[in-house]
């Protein structure tokens, strides 16, 4: 695909951003769109590879190998090479309802699996998927499509989130009518909440999307708690089938000495509370601000390094990340090989900016927090921190061990733990009486999602736990071709 000999003659070429120093000005997203031309040539690069691993959506070693819901990248880096722009869009969406969104916020797996990535750096496939979707929207190509029949049959999605969001689009495709539930003020959960607005523009790319889809036909009922506000028995009786797609959103926490300390937030209660005064227009409103304070992040996920660029944009004093795992190595480790996600060291936008305004990586590897410190009034006032290494015990599995003399004091008067998810809040999942696993998730196969109920359906991380965006869109959809096929007895959906 491509030029035949393009991967030999090109270089990689990744977009432009604005500087770090001046993205923390503002809000807005700082991604630069990359030239026709320049993305033609880098579309150019994709290899006539024969068995191209970049589309195969496999877990290799717990981890993601090439694009979870199967875009079929090689087919449209060859259009965007030739210049079939409106071609190359109907080919990317015949997998993926969304590609703003994953062409923003997904890690692209795709190109940790590149066969070019084996000696040289892989084709920029996540650019081009943005690139993509974008001169769609700007040529007027995007437009709704509600579907010519309808089959009265009602549909309940709870969660707006990835997974529900693409069951949603895939179901009133197939001609049923589609309410989606949101206990939020506004549809669109992760992406609408959880993801910072300078990676994902709310208003300007998540609110895009979410209009077309009511235009087909989807109903977003919003601060309405299925459970609580919705008895779980109405629900049953009103819909012909439900998909469960609440997300796994019970945080991990962090029980030492002081936790009880004010100033000690979840991650995304800080996270979703900030984006909510950027819509809300009231940024004098009810928010935690990081202002001229000493911040402390627990966790080295994405989740944390957004907590890095919403803390840099307040104005903080001071911004240390504490990583319990070691400083990943530059390069491939001979136990990590093609195809498998890179496990290397990398600054993401967060770390970058910190390193901009501190002058370094704001991280702390192998290291761990051992009690936080308080004032006279109940406030947090400091971390202490201890390095750590990782050892095997009797049951040969890795456990971190405390290292004497390496203890440290950090001055913090926000402490945000963004320590990874636990799994599903439960209250809902007890009304229905699903069965759940070992994990508490919603106990439903992978690729049947049906649970213990007849006509209730999960997906997404609700029932495979804390996970990308992309495999949520994987889910959401394949759950959405078991319900119409449980709707109608045979179902066309892919």
């Amino acid at each position: 695909m491509g030029k035949p000999t393009g991967f030999i003659e090109f270089l990689r070429e990744a977009p432009s951003e604005l500087a770090p120093l001046d993205r923390l000005r503002n809000w807005d997203e700082f991604h630069v769109h990359m030239e026709e031309d320049k993305l033609r040539t880098q579309g150019a690069r994709c290899m006539d590879c024969g068995i191209p691993f970049c589309h195969t959506g496999t877990l290799i070693s717990g981890m993601a190998s090439g694009c979870p819901i199967n875009n079929l990248i090689p087919e449209w880096n060859d259009l965007v090479y030739r210049g079939l722009w409106r071609e190359a869009l109907d080919r990317l969406h015949k997998t993926n309802n969304f590609p703003e969104f994953t062409g923003r916020v997904c890690p692209a797996p795709c190109e940790g699996s590149c066969v070019l990535g084996i000696n040289n750096p892989p084709v920029t496939i996540k650019n081009i998927e943005y690139s993509i979707i974008e001169k769609g929207w700007s040529e007027g190509w995007i437009n709704p499509e509600p579907p010519t029949k309808r089959t009265g049959k009602k549909v309940a999605i709870i969660g707006s989130g990835p997974a529900g969001l693409s069951a949603a689009a895939q179901l009133n495709k197939a001609g049923h009518w589609v309410t989606v539930y949101e206990r939020a003020d506004r549809p669109g959960g992760l992406l609408m909440y959880g993801i910072p607005n300078m990676k994902l523009d709310k208003e300007e790319v998540v609110l895009r999307r979410l209009n077309v889809l009511e235009e087909e036909g989807v109903k977003f009922v919003c601060n309405t708690e299925v459970g609580k506000d919705l008895p779980v028995e109405n629900l049953l009786k009103e819909f012909d089938a439900a998909v469960l797609c609440t997300g796994a959103t019970k945080p991990r926490d962090l029980t030492i000495e002081g936790r009880e300390l004010k100033g000690i937030y979840f991650a995304m209660d800080f996270l979703t509370a900030n984006t909510q005064a950027i819509l809300d227009k009231t940024q004098n409103g009810n928010f935690i601000s990081a202002e001229g304070k000493d911040v402390v992040i627990i966790g080295g996920g994405d989740t944390g390094t957004d907590c890095v660029g919403t803390s840099l944009r307040h104005g903080c004093k001071s911004l240390v990340q504490l990583e319990i795992l070691p400083k990943p190595p530059s390069e491939r480790a001979a136990n990590n090989p093609w195809p498998e996600w890179p496990k290397v060291y990398k600054m993401d936008y967060g770390q970058e900016e910190a390193a901009a305004k501190f002058g370094e990586d704001p991280r702390g590897y192998l290291t761990t927090a051992t009690k936080f410190e308080g004032d006279e009034n109940g406030n947090v006032k400091a971390v202490h921190t201890v390095q750590v290494e990782w050892e095997k015990n009797d049951k040969g599995q890795f456990i971190p061990k405390q290292i004497p003399g390496t203890q440290k004091v950090l001055p913090a008067q926000i402490v945000l733990l963004a320590m990874g998810f636990l799994g599903p809040e439960q209250p809902l999942l007890d009304a229905l009486g699903v069965d759940r696993d070992v994990r508490s998730n919603v106990k439903a196969d992978y690729g049947k999602y049906t649970t213990s109920i007849p006509g209730v359906f999960a997906a997404g991380d609700c029932r495979r736990g804390q996970s990308l965006v992309v495999w949520a869109f994987n889910e959401g959809r394949g759950a959405a071709r078991e319900c119409d096929l449980y709707l109608m007895g045979s179902t066309d959906l892919p």
